[in-house]
């Protein structure tokens, strides 16, 4: 009798602590948001009415567990740029373990073959062949390594060379971490999504997506009659696979932020998380 009462007065104590702690991060992230709300250029968007408290609660109540957050938006929208400025805001507590980044366009099947057949990107292209559709994505594997990585194991993600369209096995060593970060185009389809804690969209106006990807596809080799024909793929693409996510997603993200704000608001959120008393 008297170690069932022990237990279930720690249960209850410890029950109700949680319940403290949950609302104080609760409190501390909404006057993050609001404050953001006032910039004039905002990071967040849009949040979902749950977001904030189930983030509270998986960092109380899981806090072993990895938490997976997918990140997705259109072709230049700003996906690598927010996570490349979050992850600087993880790293300044130095500890290892904090983070890894499984980045999509790691894990394009290797197309070297076709590119050297048909001589061009323009003639690659003229075949009807798209780079701009989940096909185009080992998402399986991709998949596979994220269930890996919350598992605690260490993977080896593929590498791709967006000039030669080759594919190399044997990438980067990713070890398991307390937020595992995946971005890119196709992170949050149907079949994937399902294992995030929590879904990000990056919006960008498509006047500076357009901007941004012709500069970006002159630097993996395409000008061009050939980056013409690859960003109409990717217009008519996105609307099909990419843009429905906006309506699924936890969080809509600014694409439009500086990477100095982006730092700066994702280092609060992080503190406010790390420096809850338990």
């Amino acid at each position: 009798m008297t170690t069932s009462f022990h237990l279930t007065s720690y249960n209850y104590y410890s029950s109700r602590n949680d319940m403290e702690v949950i609302s104080n991060i609760v409190e501390s992230l909404k006057k993050i948001l609001e404050e953001d709300k006032h910039e004039s250029q905002p990071l967040f968007l849009k949040t979902s009415d749950n977001l904030i408290l189930n983030i509270a609660r998986k960092v109380v109540q899981e806090k072993k567990k990895t938490f997976l957050i997918g990140i997705t938006g259109e072709s230049a929208s700003g996906k690598t740029v927010f996570v490349d400025n979050t992850i600087k805001a993880c790293i300044k507590d130095k500890k290892e373990g904090i983070y890894t980044v499984i980045r999509c366009d790691d894990y394009y099947k290797d197309t070297s073959k076709e590119l050297k057949e048909a001589g061009s990107y323009e003639e690659l292209f003229k075949t009807g062949f798209s780079f701009d559709t989940p096909e185009a994505i080992d998402l399986e594997l991709m998949k596979k390594h994220l269930m890996a990585l919350k598992k605690g194991e260490t993977i080896v993600s593929p590498d791709y060379n967006f000039v030669t369209c080759e594919s190399n096995p044997n990438g980067e060593i990713k070890k398991p971490a307390k937020v595992v970060l995946t971005e890119g185009l196709y992170v949050l389809n149907e079949g994937i999504r399902d294992i995030m804690d929590v879904k990000v969209y990056v919006y960008t106006p498509l006047e500076v997506i357009k901007d941004r990807w012709y500069k970006r596809a002159a630097l993996r080799g395409k000008t061009g009659k050939a980056a013409d024909l690859q960003f109409q793929d990717v217009n008519r693409t996105a609307q099909q696979y990419i843009r429905p996510a906006y309506q699924i997603s936890d969080a809509v993200i600014n694409g439009m932020v500086s990477q100095q704000y982006i730092q700066d608001i994702t280092d609060r959120i992080f503190n406010t998380l790390k420096n809850i008393e338990y």
